[in-house]
This record gives C-alpha cells, structure tokens and sequence, in this order.
C-alpha cells in the first residue's frame, strides 16, 4: 500500500502476480495516466512524495490503473509543458486513436509514465527549465497550478 496525497485517507494498492506476471498499481486519484489528481487536502510535498517518490520506485512494467479516463487531455497538457517529447507525442496520437475506437487507454505501465507524465519528471532539468524552478516540489506546484488553470 502506498499513501495518497489527493485527499486525505485515501491510499494507492500495489499488487504482485505469484505467478510471476506483471505487478499492478491501483492508483485512484492520485496518478493518472499523463497527469495527477487536483492537490485537495494534500500539498505539492505529498504528491512528490506519492508520485516521485513511492510510485516511481516501482517495477517499470507495473500495470497503472487509475480512477478517471482522463489520457487524452492530460497528454494535450503534458505537450503544452514538454513538447518535444517524441515518446509523449506518440502516446498521444495513441489516446486519442483508442478514444476514437472507443476504446480504454487504461492500463499504462510506470515506465510509460516516468517518460510521458510531467508530474512524475519534475526532477528532470528539461521540465525544471520549461517551468524556470529547479526545486522539483516547487515544480510539483506549479505544474498544477498550471493545470488548474489551463483550458485545454
């Protein structure tokens, strides 16, 4: 079990197959897939921590399920703060071509999101450059702010 910073009393479930299959992590509203959820009761310390931190220590093949299919929009975010990520910008094109088939974007893998998801990279020096910070919990917070905020 991981601790959640979305509100308060929530938590993440981490799960292994004893059969050797790929782990899982049921993330509610914390992670979602291209994006987090909305700082509520919690701080941008708490969901570096969650996010940076717990999940990103995680098997890069642990299978991400999330509460809301919100990929296609936090992807067009995700490429308004990084947009020249290429591995991003082909996950995109595939959101939105599941979505169009009407189908799931859901599972992601952690791995996947260490590359496309800008709230899991905000200790990286080419998102801390786009959002002029270099303390990655100052990043955390102001990258959602600027999610809040946007009207994508």
């Amino acid at each position: 079990m991981l601790w959640d910073s979305h509100t308060k009393g929530h938590i993440c479930y981490f799960v292994t197959d004893i059969k050797g299959g790929d782990p899982a992590v049921f993330t509610g509203d914390t992670l979602f897939i291209g994006g987090c959820g909305r700082f509520f009761e919690g701080t941008p310390e708490q969901m570096y921590y969650s996010l940076c931190e717990k999940l990103a220590s995680l098997p890069a093949r642990t299978q991400v399920y999330c509460g809301h299919e919100y990929t296609v929009k936090n992807f067009a975010f995700a490429l308004e703060v990084d947009p020249e990520n290429m591995f991003l910008k082909r996950k995109s094109t595939w959101a939105k071509q599941q979505q169009a088939e009407k189908k799931p974007t859901v599972p992601s893998t952690i791995g996947d999101e260490l590359e496309t998801n800008p709230f899991m990279r905000v200790r990286e020096k080419s998102i801390q450059d786009i959002m002029k910070l270099s303390d990655p919990i100052e990043v955390m917070g102001a990258l959602r702010r600027m999610k809040d905020g946007w009207k994508g």
